[in-house]
């Protein structure tokens, strides 16, 4: 018996690390995978709701494809509207930008005792000049093509998790979970977490970046689009993406506004913007049987952050969830169920 503990034991440690490895490598096509299988999880309650009108399952798998091609439009014209704003605006801001940060750079060399010359803006022309920014955004061609490639096989895949092609409660049932009730009773469970993480996550993104886009507007801030988009796509990063947010809107305002109450309120208003919807409406929207403690949730991002960077980050706390569920269903794991939560 022993042997046959230490001998499971040795493959665990062979197996993880492959497994870890093919994570890693074969990025291009789990990413798309598991994007996807948190789309068709959000779309399940309007297919059940099709069904019962009667509606046949094909028509009811085009009408969610439309629905997800006309929010990736309805993206795509966002991105459009934003670039054009920003393209549009004079040099401006980017002299402003220049000028307070030479001023920042001067008294903080003056504090620190290191000789400057003030006027000095070589570098930092350099840098903040506008069209050297968009000159240095690398090979765009590249990163449409990539970005094309991702969400063509995303819908792909949505469109065989909706036809049931690709079904996990059949897969649960066939690999870790040999008992059809039990396996039905897992994928409802999963399935009822994941739905209610996706819609509370995604409203309460929304009502992010509309009220920071708002404040940015009414503080007369630069590019109100730009940054409500931003708040709304990166604060799907549990916990980092809000002070991302924060951190950088404060930089910008900064240079936009001068050094006052204006200032302040402002920052004030974005901070409060996030602590509300993050802080207390999300976890209140989320409820206690999602309780994930702070320590798993910053081990799983920076885990899958390092497999899968950017898209890792968005999926890390949506994976530990299935995990956690999925350890629940074994006494020998869980232990490991219970430090996640």
């Amino acid at each position: 018996m022993d042997k046959l503990r230490t001998t499971n034991y040795l493959l665990l440690i062979v197996v993880i690390p492959i497994v870890f490895y093919l994570l890693k490598t074969l990025s291009f096509i789990f990413v798309p995978l598991v994007f996807s299988m948190f789309i068709a999880l959000m779309f399940l309650p309007l297919l059940r709701f099709l069904k019962r009108r009667g509606v046949h399952k094909i028509i009811s798998i085009f009408i969610v494809i439309l629905i997800i091609i006309l929010g990736v439009k309805l993206g795509v014209e966002l991105v459009k509207l934003t670039s054009k704003q920003i393209m549009e605006s004079d040099s401006s801001f980017f002299l402003k930008a220049e000028t307070k940060v030479n001023d920042l750079v001067y008294e903080v060399q003056s504090v620190l005792g290191t000789e400057t010359i003030k006027n000095d803006h070589a570098k930092l022309t350099r840098f903040l000049n506008k069209d050297t920014i968009f000159n240095n955004f690398g090979n765009t061609l590249t990163v449409i093509s990539r970005t094309l490639t991702a969400l063509l096989m995303t819908i792909f895949f949505v469109v065989l998790w909706l036809a049931e092609s690709i079904n996990i409660e059949n897969l649960l049932n066939q690999t870790l979970l040999r008992k059809r009730h039990q396996s039905i009773k897992t994928f409802i469970k999963i399935e009822n977490e994941l739905i209610k993480f996706i819609k509370v996550k995604v409203l309460v993104s929304f009502l992010t970046g509309l009220f920071t886009g708002l404040a940015c507007f009414f503080f007369d801030v630069s590019f109100p689009i730009f940054w409500g988009l931003f708040a709304f796509l990166i604060n799907f990063v549990q916990m980092v993406g809000s002070f991302i947010t924060v951190i950088l809107l404060s930089i910008f305002a900064f240079v936009e506004l001068e050094a006052s109450s204006t200032l302040l309120f402002f920052i004030l208003a974005i901070a409060g913007t996030q602590v509300l919807y993050g802080s207390i409406l999300e976890p209140i929207f989320m409820g206690k049987s999602f309780s994930i403690n702070i320590i798993t949730v910053l081990v799983s991002l920076m885990f899958w952050g390092f497999i899968w960077g950017v898209p890792g980050l968005i999926m890390a706390i949506p994976i530990t969830v299935f995990l956690k569920i999925i350890f629940e269903q074994f006494p020998s794991t869980k232990t490991i169920s219970n430090l996640i939560s």
